[in-house]
């Protein structure tokens, strides 16, 4: 029998509850992807940058509404009783909710007039009513994930996705049909042609209410139960999670928000040119659904893991792993663009024109993946202000760019000043990290690395532009280049191959 070292045993532990967690999720978000090219197949880019506002809106309002709670429910669960901890957050999230709730109806025309939705503002109702249903769910499913019930946890994302699925195809299909053959019919008072894209929101309405009902029997475990002096304490330590979330989503979401904000020209020309911007971002899709997953399986894990003597040399290895399967996916997403570019151009040729951003976003996306790793720093050393500082830079950098790139190149700006902000981000986080909480990255080989995946992707750029028409060319040198980058990772990381469990008798 092979023997593991305890790192490598741990780096198993985290495989699988990447996968429980990961195939759901992954499920999940290729169903809500389908949805989207749905989307982009059934409307024009005017009318999906309707979308684009809204869905960059939520991310923000979610940080808010939720305040670092979920990574403070695995934090204080190590030490903490745990029914106490959960009744307390949920005492919290509950009162917070209703209440930030009732301001958003408030400001309802101001926030309906910035995102530039006054045509629609039934669109900002919805989407307050999501962010109200979303926020209720955060703690059960962190709670499930705390226990260790991935099963449930996959059954509730997976059915959130289809009813939401389900919904979209009633009011755009049947729906439609029903009000072309009986327009009068009272039945129908629910449906307006008019609202158009806003289904895909009011769809996502439904489900994310729906999922509350999957939840009941977590939600039913609650008891009004607040303690005070803990409560005190988790905020102490979670409210800076509030800046990293929200300065996170600067630098994810900004470019999408500000658009139309910091471009002069035709409003129309302004709408057509987010909804591009849009769908392709959209395209680094495989990338940032990894990223997701892996944070799914890794925050309870590296909380878990602190506590152990080859903690370290876990964190190391598992951030070793994590860019040699990045790297891989960039390989995939940016050697073969003509192939994705077929998922978003089905229906309107123009999404086809922004694809030359999506290698820049992809490894933007790999760059915010690895400074999610190296953060387990400030988390484990309950330095979170250093996170705070961290993100507040990176938003900076982003505001500054998106205002200096987006009127010179449009899209192409915005895309740029997301590769540098989450560069920027994930050097410093490694360099401050090594100063607090010394982990022993590879760092010199995983740059190489790196390196290495670009030089392949730019190579292949160039066959390309030499080469216009030759599709098969073009796909047959892709794999031979992944093929390569696959058989020297292999070689030069061949012992750590062998010494992990299933795939290393095969090596």
């Amino acid at each position: 029998m092979p023997k593991y070292s305890p790192s490598l045993s741990s780096i198993k532990n985290l495989a699988s509850q990447t996968l429980w967690y990961g195939v759901p999720t992954i499920v999940s978000r290729f169903l809500s992807y389908g949805l989207n090219l749905l989307g982009f197949r059934l409307f024009d880019a005017v009318n999906t940058s309707d979308l684009t506002q809204i869905y960059a809106v939520i991310p923000f309002l979610n940080i808010l509404f939720t305040y670092g709670l979920e990574t403070s429910f695995f934090r204080f669960a190590q030490h903490k009783e745990k029914q106490t901890l959960y009744n307390t957050l949920t005492v919290s999230i509950l009162i917070s909710t209703v209440l930030l709730t009732a301001l958003l109806f408030i400001f309802k025309n101001q926030i309906t007039g910035f995102i530039e939705l006054n045509d629609h503002p039934e669109y900002v109702t919805w989407m307050i009513w999501i962010i109200f249903f979303d926020t209720l769910s955060v703690l059960p499913f962190a709670k499930l994930r705390q226990e260790g019930r991935p099963k449930k946890y996959a059954f509730v994302k997976v059915a959130n996705i289809l009813i939401n699925i389900l919904f979209v195809c009633f009011f755009l299909f049947f729906s439609k049909q029903w009000y072309q053959k009986e327009p009068d019919n009272p039945l129908l008072f629910f449906y307006s042609p008019h609202t158009g894209v806003g289904y895909f929101i009011l769809a996502n309405l439904f489900a994310s209410a729906l999922t509350l009902v999957f939840l009941f029997k977590e939600l039913a475990s609650f008891r009004f139960v607040f303690n005070k002096r803990l409560w005190k304490e988790v905020i102490m330590y979670s409210y800076p999670l509030i800046i990293v979330g929200l300065g996170g989503m600067i630098n994810e979401m900004l470019s999408r928000l500000v658009y139309r904000k910091v471009l002069d020209i035709d409003p129309v020309i302004e709408k057509r040119e987010l909804g591009i911007f849009g769908a392709n971002f959209k395209l680094a899709v495989l990338i940032t659904i990894f990223i997701q997953v892996f944070r799914l399986g890794a925050e309870p894990f590296f909380f878990s893991q602190s506590g152990k003597e080859d903690a370290r040399k876990t964190y190391a290895r598992v951030l070793k792993f994590f860019v040699i399967a990045c790297c891989m996916m960039f390989l995939v997403v940016a050697l073969f663009l003509d192939v994705w570019k077929l998922l978003i151009t089905s229906g309107f040729k123009e999404y086809g024109e922004g694809i030359h951003i999506v290698p820049i976003l992809a490894m933007a996306s790999v760059f915010l993946g690895i400074y999610y790793n190296l953060s387990v720093w400030y988390k484990l050393t309950n330095r979170t202000m250093y996170g705070a500082y961290i993100t507040i830079a990176g938003a900076v950098i982003t505001v500054l760019l998106n205002i200096w790139w987006i009127p010179i190149w449009g899209y192409t700006g915005a895309a740029w000043a997301t590769f540098f902000c989450y560069a920027f981000m994930m050097m410093v986080s490694y360099t401050q990290g090594q100063k607090y909480y010394k982990i022993p990255y590879p760092w010199k080989k995983l740059t190489a690395y790196l390196v290495l995946t670009v030089l392949l992707f730019l190579l292949h750029h160039a066959v390309v532009s030499v080469t216009p028409g030759f599709a098969w060319l073009h796909h047959a040198i892709a794999l031979i280049f992944i093929t390569a980058f696959f058989v020297f990772i292999l070689k030069i990381e061949k012992k750590e191959f062998q010494r992990l469990p299933v795939i290393g008798k095969y090596i």
